[in-house]
């Protein structure tokens, strides 16, 4: 599958956030956005979902116009920065819910194996983040959207989910963005920066550095 989302503008009142953007997600790789706190990356994401309604925007699927919210299409899952599981619900419900395997969960996050009747409000805000990310990742939807997964992760989490990112893209568009953009530049097959509200394919990682995302002499 390829989606491609083209010609973006987006404006708050008189101020342009987004214009003429364009990004394509392909099955098979991760694409990945960067870009400095404010610039358009989590209202891209909600463009992408549907959720966020731009001025002007098109949205393709395998070279075919998508009019209605990709939302409505159930193709697509959504990891927004705030907690979207209701408070009460246990977790056992959860996973359910999403129709994701309780116990391959569990070999990857052993700590949680006897959290499976806890409600979600009684976990800690990174517990939350774990459980969120794992079941949007490994929904059945072909398309996956992250906005900034490894927020209040450890270190050791982080890698565990840059694994699974991995498994996953063979047979799913992911769309990611975070503001730790080492991890993101370890998962990327294809990397974007906005820049003035303009997206920019980054052919070589000295761009970052060139176009001011990153200061001189980071990446070495």
């Amino acid at each position: 599958m390829t989606l491609e989302i083209d010609n973006v503008e987006l404006n708050f009142k008189e101020k342009r956030i987004l214009n003429g953007v364009y990004l394509k997600g392909e099955t098979g790789k991760v694409t990945s956005i960067l870009g400095s706190n404010g610039c358009g990356k989590s209202c891209l994401l909600n463009i992408i979902f549907g959720s966020l309604k731009p001025k002007y925007k098109l949205i393709r699927l395998d070279n075919k116009p998508i009019i209605k919210p990709l939302y409505r299409t159930k193709s697509v899952a959504y990891l927004p920065q705030y907690h979207f599981i209701p408070k009460l619900m246990k977790l056992n419900m959860v996973f359910k819910m999403f129709n994701v395997n309780w116990y391959d969960f569990i070999i990857y996050f052993e700590g949680f194996k006897n959290h499976k009747n806890k409600k979600f409000n009684n976990l800690s805000g990174g517990e939350r983040r774990i459980i969120e990310t794992y079941i949007i990742l490994r929904s059945q939807r072909k398309i996956v959207l992250l906005d900034e997964p490894f927020s209040h992760l450890a270190p050791l989490q982080i890698e565990t989910f840059k694994g699974i990112i991995l498994e996953e893209k063979h047979h799913k568009v992911i769309i990611v963005t975070d503001h730790m953009y080492q991890h993101i530049i370890d998962v990327s097959d294809n990397l974007y920066l906005i820049k003035n509200g303009h997206t920019k394919l980054i052919k070589d990682l000295k761009e970052l550095e060139v176009y001011k995302y990153l200061n001189m002499g980071s990446l070495q």
